[in-house]
């Protein structure tokens, strides 16, 4: 299973990568919307992890790109943003779950597992 990790924190990119790369995940990273966008189109990832605040494109703008061209993607949300606005709106587009950070490794785990049962 193919994993996208998408977060401008390097930060937060290692840690969610040292959470699913033991479990056998194949796994990229981008660290905005474009390149989220670029590398889904390219990849064709099962799953994509997707913060909300990022530089050059949102998250949420990302993900109604993306879904464009990938309706059956299954995307998890990892943000700080804990508001109820962006939480709807990513609910509309689809999202399989979401993760306010900080962040407990098995709470990723769960999700991730989850979403990709779904399919």
């Amino acid at each position: 299973m193919k994993v996208l990790i998408v977060d401008d924190a390097l930060f937060m990119r290692a840690t969610l990568r040292k959470a699913l790369e033991p479990l056998g995940y194949e796994i990229r990273e981008a660290e905005n919307g474009v390149q989220a966008i670029e590398i889904a189109g390219e990849w064709s990832p099962d799953l994509i992890t997707m913060d909300i605040v990022m530089p050059e494109m949102d998250g949420l703008q990302a993900l109604a790109e993306i879904r464009r061209s990938a309706s059956q993607v299954r995307v998890v949300m990892v943000t700080a943003v804990d508001q109820r606005e962006p939480m709807q709106e990513a609910m509309r587009l689809g999202i399989s779950d979401f993760i306010v950070k900080p962040f407990d490794e098995n709470r990723v785990i769960s999700a991730v597992d989850r979403a990709l049962s779904r399919q």
